[in-house]
């Protein structure tokens, strides 16, 4: 009756993943461990239940471009053009010294210099998704080592993608340099015209249909948007200019990214995001043969000797030659201590060509597998080894950033809102707005404040805003929600100090249950005033109105009742 293949593979590869990821997190090592592990297991290769590898593919690629969409909606086009310098010398030279000493090392083993050349450039790929990640949990995502990284890879994913324009010409039917220079040529007029149109998109067609989806003031609507403009955009940069989707989706956040919805996307996109990137690593453990560790285990170990040490240390070098301090260049270098998704996309073109045989195929995959296990713990011993480095000034590898008690985040901009930010402006606070009114964001901007357009429940809105840093959180409106926001906020800074104002009384435990360190309920504190006010001439001191109000709070909240806010609030 129902064709049941797509929600298995998509249920039995999410399950495997939970399962084998929290086991892996509850042993101290990687969750992407337990999630490469539970494609092995689902995979053809093993018995048992065996998930759909195409349709896990695609929903991998799914993953993929959302990361990459996420990436680029962060990554301000200043940032990427000021490593610039840096990404396109640094992945010329460190994929042509990766690639050659494999091609000589498989010399020993008697293989073609153009077997060797082609598995050296596939393995000379980084991992976009696998990189992300682990600088994502290491707090470097968007520093400098970030920074670098990323442009890194965006240079290597379109140096891959001449690769497979170039090979059928020279290897498959017909060809010659004529051929191969037309084709280059051709490529990088589509890569040109591809960004023309995104930036002409992000300059005028994206932020105008985003405004009007805005104002519709539908939430669903909005994040459909945003799902269409990664997905469409990404798709539409394969069919149309023939790069990759990844590439698309980089620069459809680019686009993105230059708006005032910036924030809001990325916090509609986090979701999504994480469980399809979730399946990429299990479509990548689906490729695994177990049986390769067998038949092949010398290939394997020079193929990973290679990844793991060389390709590290040929990317040190080229870093430190291009003027990078140390404290920054051991970082970048073990980023890329792993296998990238367009690895497979090139080995793939390389078997169907016949340059590479299924004993390299295998390695690759094993390889990969292996170097992405292990990429977390050795990007973790390279960065604890860069950390005491007086020039890098961050905190040691797994530390959280120091918290600012002067860092305040505001949500929401109305009558208590605009009072609220009044009085910690005169106070000296660093002061972020959150609000879901456009034109109030706007305004705000216009006067020098920093605003945000986004959906404070989204934890990536609460992350943009810098509430891993932040000394307090003040919710000033009243959303239904607010258990949750506080929630999310305790995980992402668990010293934060949260302020949260509430309506009715009744709505108070519920709030300090869930964290807050003060709430403020309308119907108490309006009593409160006017019992104060009733008895001011009856209370000659000070002091004992203080404490009379006091008590009649205590009465109200019960214990751990609301407190005047500190002065670094």
């Amino acid at each position: 009756m129902h064709d049941l293949g797509i929600l298995l593979t998509f249920s039995g590869g999410l399950t495997a993943a939970l399962v084998l990821g929290f086991l892996a997190h509850r042993i101290k090592v990687s969750p992407i461990v337990g999630y490469l592990l539970a494609g092995v297991i689902v995979g053809p290769f093993t018995p048992g239940y065996v998930a759909n590898r195409a349709v896990a593919e695609q929903f991998a690629e799914i993953g993929v471009i959302l990361l990459l969409f996420g990436i680029g909606l962060r990554f301000h086009l200043r940032e990427l053009l000021a490593v610039w310098r840096l990404a396109i010398p640094g992945a010329l030279v460190q994929s042509a010294m990766s690639t050659f000493v494999l091609a000589a090392l498989l010399r020993l083993f008697d293989w073609s210099w153009i077997s060797g050349i082609i598995l050296g450039m596939a393995i000379s790929v980084a991992s976009t998704v696998v990189m992300a990640l682990v600088l994502g949990e290491r707090h470097d995502l968007h520093a400098t080592i970030g920074h670098i990284a990323i442009g890194w890879t965006v240079v290597e994913d379109l140096l891959t993608v001449a690769m497979l324009l170039l090979l059928p010409i020279f290897f498959g039917q017909g060809g010659g340099e004529q051929s191969a220079a037309a084709a280059l040529g051709i490529a990088g007029l589509k890569v040109v015209g591809l960004v023309a149109v995104v930036v002409v998109l992000g300059k005028w067609a994206i932020p105008w249909s985003l405004e009007r989806i805005e104002k519709t003031r539908q939430r669903e609507l909005f994040t459909l948007a945003v799902l269409v403009l990664a997905v469409g955009i990404a798709v539409g940069s394969a069919l149309v200019f023939g790069v990759s989707m990844a590439l698309g989706a980089f620069l459809a956040g680019l686009a993105v990214g230059r708006s005032e919805f910036a924030a809001r996307a990325a916090g509609d996109a986090v979701p999504m995001r994480d469980a399809f990137a979730v399946l990429f690593f299990v479509s990548v453990g689906m490729l695994f043969d177990p049986s390769s560790l067998v038949q092949v285990p010398h290939l394997i170990a020079v193929v990973l000797a290679v990844v793991v040490i060389g390709k590290p240390l040929a990317a040190l070098v080229t870093v430190r030659l291009l003027g990078v301090p140390m404290s920054t260049a051991l970082p970048v270098g073990a980023a890329f201590s792993q296998v990238g998704e367009f690895s497979f996309i090139l080995g793939t073109v390389a078997r169907q060509l016949g340059l590479l045989s299924d004993e390299g195929w295998n390695a690759l995959v094993a390889a990969s597998i292996i170097s992405i296990a292990l990429n977390p713990a050795i990007y973790r011993f390279a960065r604890g080894l860069a950390s005491p480095t007086p020039k890098l000034a961050q905190p040691p590898a797994g530390a959280r950033p120091a918290v600012d008690p002067n860092q305040c985040i505001l949500v929401g901009h109305g009558p208590v809102g605009r009072i609220v930010h009044s009085l910690l402006a005169d106070r000296g606070a660093s002061v972020t707005v959150i609000d879901l009114n456009l034109d109030t964001v706007r305004a705000l901007k216009a006067d020098g404040v920093r605003a945000m357009y986004g959906d404070v429940l989204r934890a990536g809105t609460l992350e943009e805003a810098g509430i891993a840093t932040a000394g307090s959180l003040i919710l000033t409106a009243d959303v239904a929600e607010a258990a949750e926001i506080i929630r999310q906020a305790r995980m992402l800074n668990p010293e934060l100090r949260v302020l949260v104002r509430c309506t009715h009384l009744r709505d108070a435990p519920a709030l300090k249950r869930a964290g807050a360190s003060v709430v403020a309920a309308g119907e108490a504190e309006v009593g409160v005033a006017l019992v104060e006010a009733m008895t001011a001439d009856d209370v000659s001191e000070c002091g004992a109105q203080e404490l009379q109000r006091d008590a009649v709070r205590t009465r109200l909240y019960g214990t751990g009742s609301i407190t005047p806010p500190a002065s670094h609030a």
